[in-house]
């Protein structure tokens, strides 16, 4: 299970869905790189103060002659004299910039709401852009959420990874399928080049961009690509360019173990904490409850069933922010009861579900684009390695966390890029913002990331929970200073 996305919604905290307008398109580009820079979109009301587009980009970069794709836009203009535009990507990979920005765009400060045009735009394969699609509901309800052909065999035997490659396989078929030729072309690496024809379109000379989680990897690779069309680039939650997928799964285990103890340590100290003795002990009651619902699912209310996997999703939800922890109380104490709906809720919000029903096609895309950005190979040997790993670094939910390769090396595209680190040299300075307990995308990225860029400027917020930027006063300051002014601290701030 990667994790790498943006901050999870929670029962009951769901935007309504954006009312996106009929799309007006501008007139073809003429297949050049100057021709898609050149479009001039047709900018709509679409809400409170909000303003959407649609424009072109080519499927195919290396051939932008050929097939055609849109990327749908939200604009919020500049509340007062615009300096130009800041683009925003909340994470993912498959999370929508477009519901970001039109559902209040968490924590962005009003002075620079003041002086920026806000900009988000739903990726390729994403949303209301040319999308990734899969499967219906009910066939990713099956997928998510039922036990699978491996249920029953021992698992990392030969006879698991066949039945879990076979499983994957016929995802990925059925992707292939519905979604066609973009399904080979939604890397990081496409995004990229459309984040660029962007800039382009609205005329600014310089990108100026916040992202985080995974559109932390976006800047940084547009920070590598285009380093002198950096403008004031903020990126926060950092993912490390180099990273493998195993690697990120592993530091992901590691950080939401550390996430769960600090959980823990925290419920131990309340009268109401549904878990008793010391940490270590509480662990292993929370162990034994992910071993119960692996050995003996527990059925919802709605007939769907609670195995492991989905227990897992719904542990690792609240961990995100720890504004949520108190929902891991009345998980645990449901569980224990028998009671599997609250667990589903959790995971449902994870997965964007809602009412039987899934708001968007972040979960297919975000296989989509990861599987295009990590090159893996089948092994069962290293996967079995691997997996010892993750039960070594995280003894309480690291056994749950193997075999992720098999995903990726069922689909039916392989890799289009490797994982190597980046300079962006020569580009102006960059923000690179890490938590010190943040579970998503741990703080020692964010440090690799900032000596990997030339221009690299770390600023540390000591505290818990997915990115920073909204959450501390200290963060807010350094962060809205930069993108005003340009301003970088001369040292790292230490925010807590």
């Amino acid at each position: 299970m990667l994790a790498t996305g943006g901050c999870a919604l929670l029962p009951g905290s769901a935007p309504e869905p954006f009312e996106r307008p009929k799309p007006i398109l501008p007139s073809e580009p003429d297949g050049t790189r100057e021709g898609f820079q050149q479009q001039e979109p047709t900018w709509q009301s679409c809400g409170d103060a909000l303003e959407c587009a649609d424009v072109y980009a080519p499927l195919d970069w290396d051939d932008p002659s050929g097939e055609l794709i849109t990327l749908n836009l939200v604009k919020h203009p500049a509340e007062g004299d615009s300096v130009g535009s800041l683009f925003v990507n909340p994470g993912g990979p498959g999370a929508s910039g477009v519901e970001y920005v039109a559902s209040g765009w968490r924590g962005i400060d009003e002075q620079v709401r003041r002086s920026y045009d806000v900009i988000g735009w739903d990726p390729r394969g994403v949303g209301g852009s040319s999308a990734v699609s899969c499967l219906d509901a009910p066939e990713l309800d099956d997928y998510l959420f039922g036990l699978g052909d491996a249920e029953g065999l021992e698992v990392g035997s030969d006879a698991w990874i066949d039945a879990a490659f076979s499983e994957s396989e016929r995802f990925g078929s059925a992707c292939a399928e519905r979604t066609g030729p973009l399904l080979g072309h939604v890397g990081t690496g496409s995004t990229v080049q459309d984040l660029d024809m962007l800039r382009g379109i609205v005329g600014d000379p310089k990108l100026n961009y916040l992202g985080f989680s995974y559109g932390t990897y976006i800047g940084a690779r547009y920070a590598d690509a285009y380093p002198d069309r950096v403008g004031r680039l903020v990126l926060d939650g950092a993912m490390d360019p180099q990273t493998t997928q195993f690697e990120v799964v592993r530091e992901q285990t590691r950080g939401f173990e550390l996430a769960l103890r600090a959980y823990v340590e925290d419920c131990l100290k309340r009268d109401d904490c549904p878990l008793s003795g010391s940490v270590d002990g509480a662990m292993e009651q929370i162990g034994e409850m992910l071993d119960g619902v692996d050995a003996q699912p527990l059925r919802g209310s709605d007939g769907r069933m609670l195995g492991a996997g989905t227990m897992l999703t719904a542990i690792i939800t609240p961990l995100y922010s720890q504004g949520s922890w108190s929902y891991l109380d009345t998980l645990f104490e449901t569980v224990a009861e028998g009671d599997a709906d609250l667990a589903l809720s959790l995971a449902d919000s994870y997965y964007g579900r809602q009412d039987g029903v899934y708001l968007d096609n972040s979960t297919e895309a975000f296989t989509a684009i990861n599987c295009l950005d990590y090159p893996v190979e089948l092994d069962n040997a290293r996967m079995r390695e691997q997996a010892a790993e993750l039960q070594r670094v995280a003894p309480t939910i690291g056994r749950f966390q193997g075999y992720g390769d098999i995903g990726c090396a069922a689909w039916p595209y392989k890799a289009a890029a490797e994982r190597v680190g980046v300079t962006g040299a020569g580009a102006d300075p960059i923000l690179v913002v890490g938590t010190t307990g943040d579970p998503a995308t741990p703080y020692r990225w964010a440090v690799s990331l900032a000596d990997q860029l030339e221009s690299g400027v770390l600023v540390t917020y000591r505290g818990e929970g997915h990115t920073a930027y909204g959450e501390s006063a200290c963060i807010n300051k350094t962060v809205d200073r930069y993108l005003l002014h340009g301003t970088v601290p001369e040292q790292d701030p230490q925010c807590s």
